[in-house]
């Protein structure tokens, strides 16, 4: 019985800038990505009979159909009929680590590893691009986590531009177990207290580049100066979930007030907040202080570092 072990990274906004409305009803997007190296595990393995099973070792993470990982399987199984035939089904287990509805795309990198994984399980020796498209079918942050590294995506997230690799930049991560922010919600009240303000013309590339502003996260990503990076994180949704969620702002609060923490911010939707250092024992000692402040056994706190590439086989 053949089986692949795939290492499925999280990932991070270190920008997130909304620039309007697209025909389709997504929002129009200027994204900078970076992989983690907090990541799941996915052990996908042949079956004899043509069948799709989920296995999972997290309590809040379904197996049925509603799972992003199942939606992928049955995407290949669509996809290509006459291997599905020929190799059978796949049994799928899933050792979760990243923290689950986090906004640091958990669903997202576990669907990415099964694409990856079953076209090695099936030998389809799809390309890289060809697996991002099948990927963006599901999700937009899909494409993105079968790359990894460091991007700026656009569109409504699926365009993806590489950028030079950010290696080693650590990283201190806080979320509440219980705490849930829902992206739907998130971009929906964005665009209700915002969205006077949208660039109206989406099809005026010039309107469009005047209105980006992540040029100079793009310098200082290009520098690697990590300093210069921790001053331009930037998110959008910031602006409708801190006043909502009070204990997401408090976490920002509380990162910005440490000594050694040099940047700090919601990543995509939240509720996940993350906190730059300068280095790895000054990321253990804040993360110390944050649970010294807050010892409430619900939040989650990790001590990681940003990574130069998304699945890979273990």
């Amino acid at each position: 019985m053949r089986s692949y072990t795939l290492i499925a990274p999280a990932k991070i906004n270190l920008y997130l800038e909304i620039i309007g409305d697209r025909p389709d009803g997504y929002h129009e997007l200027v994204m900078i990505m970076q992989s983690i190296d907090l990541a799941d595990k996915i052990e996908i393995k042949s079956i004899s009979s043509e069948t799709i099973q989920v296995h999972c070792n997290h309590p809040q993470v379904p197996t049925d159909k509603s799972n992003l990982v199942y939606r992928a399987a049955e995407l290949m199984a669509k996809k290509f009929p006459e291997a599905f035939a020929k190799y059978g089904g796949v049994d799928i287990t899933l050792q979760k680590y990243i923290p689950v509805a986090a906004g640091l795309a958990g669903g997202s990198t576990n669907a990415a590893a099964v694409l990856v994984g079953i076209d090695l399980l099936w030998n389809l020796g799809l390309t890289q691009s060809e697996l991002e498209e099948l990927g963006a079918t599901l999700g937009s942050d899909i494409p993105f986590c079968i790359a990894g590294g460091t991007v700026i995506a656009t569109g409504r997230g699926e365009q993806l531009a590489p950028l030079p690799s950010l290696d080693h930049i650590y990283i201190v991560l806080a979320k509440y177990r219980s705490l849930e922010v829902s992206t739907a919600w998130a971009y929906k009240t964005y665009r209700q207290e915002y969205g006077s303000g949208y660039l109206k013309d989406t099809n005026d590339l010039a309107a469009r580049a005047a209105a980006v502003h992540s040029s100079a996260m793009v310098k200082a990503i290009l520098d690697k100066d990590t300093a210069a990076i921790s001053q331009q994180l930037h998110n959008d949704l910031e602006r409708v979930v801190l006043p909502a969620y009070p204990q997401v702002l408090q976490l920002r609060e509380l990162f910005a007030a440490q000594t050694d923490v040099i940047g700090t911010m919601m990543s995509g939707s939240g509720p996940s907040v993350f906190a730059i250092c300068a280095s790895q024992a000054q990321a253990e000692q804040v993360k110390l202080q944050i649970r010294e402040a807050i010892p409430d056994e619900d939040l989650e706190l990790f001590v990681t570092r940003t990574i130069a590439q998304g699945i890979r086989v273990a």
